[in-house]
């Protein structure tokens, strides 16, 4: 969400009658870890940098994009910072955009999704995901490529139980189902499933997976509510991890197979402080599925890598 509009956000959230149901904060448990920031993004159009995701096809890229109001576009990033490709979705408009995640769509194919899933002020009526194939990109040291999709596939939404506000959005590698975590300033939030098979031209009901409950916790620079506020998630490649980011600190779960997501997430997680970062809303694993990579809204935009 744009700083600018942060007060006025949480005096409405404050004010709204429908929350969800929450579990009571769990224990405190950290882990050591080492933050590294690897890049600044060269990119300046990349000023609000609002969610992260490994490239399926080239993991050697991550793709991101800017927050509400920017051009419906999406970014391939190296690692080195470089800016590698800028994609313009067909026909897309940037209402909400909060979270990209990566995936595959029902046929195998490399996918993008897009969440244009913000709803600051508990006004809308459906969320939408963009899905794009991902696109194919040219080898390092070329020129960056400028380019438009396909049209692309829409799935629309709307929530059980009442306005909801959300920033993160995921994807299962296996399952390939469709998640969207909530956020409030209070940290009552819960994760909701897209149903399966998706339906076009419809608005899907989702159904409520698990209620969180994300502690208000004091870090330095940082208010104990930005704990508690959630802006990014992710599975990793190989479905054993789930980590949610705050604008302080990330949660991460272990995922046991076989077990149902509800009740792992019902387990304490652990929690992982990096260095701190401005507004922290970008966050997906690497293909080793441990290593994390942090990206920062405002310029100059970090890219931060987290090893346990």
């Amino acid at each position: 969400m744009k700083a600018a509009l942060l007060q006025l956000v949480l005096l409405l959230a404050g004010l709204s009658a429908s929350r969800v149901q929450s579990s009571e904060p769990w224990p405190e448990k950290s882990v050591p870890s080492k933050s590294t920031q690897v890049a600044i993004l060269e990119d300046k159009r990349i000023n609000e940098s609002s969610g992260l995701a490994l490239g399926i096809r080239d993991p050697s890229v991550f793709w991101t994009m800017n927050d509400s109001g920017g051009e419906p576009c999406v970014f391939a990033i190296d690692r080195s910072g470089k800016t590698r490709a800028k994609v313009r979705v067909r026909d897309a408009a940037n209402f909400d955009w909060e979270d990209i995640a990566s995936g595959q769509d029902s046929d195998g194919t490399p996918t993008l999704f897009i969440g244009d899933i913000g709803d600051n002020f508990f006004i809308r009526s459906t969320i939408q995901v963009y899905q794009i194939p991902e696109p194919a990109i040219r080898a390092p040291g070329q020129s960056v490529e400028e380019t438009e999709t396909a049209e692309p596939v829409i799935w629309r939404a709307n929530y059980p139980d009442g306005h909801q506000n959300a920033e993160s959005l995921l994807v299962h590698p296996q399952t390939r189902r469709l998640y969207v975590l909530t956020k409030s300033d209070d940290g009552k939030c819960a994760l909701y499933a897209f149903p399966q098979p998706l339906q076009p031209k419809v608005s899907m009901t989702l159904e409520k997976v698990v209620d969180l409950t994300f502690p208000q916790l004091i870090r330095a620079g940082k208010r104990p509510h930005d704990n508690c506020m959630t802006t990014a998630a992710c599975f990793s490649p190989d479905g054993t991890r789930m980590v949610v980011a705050t604008y302080s600190s990330l949660y991460e779960w272990q995922l046991p197979k076989g077990k149902p997501l509800s009740e792992a997430l019902s387990q304490p997680p652990i929690r992982i402080e990096p260095d701190m970062l401005r507004q922290l809303e970008g966050v997906c694993y690497d293909t080793d599925s441990r290593t994390l990579w942090l990206t920062s809204e405002h310029l100059p935009t970090p890219l931060l890598r987290v090893t346990r």
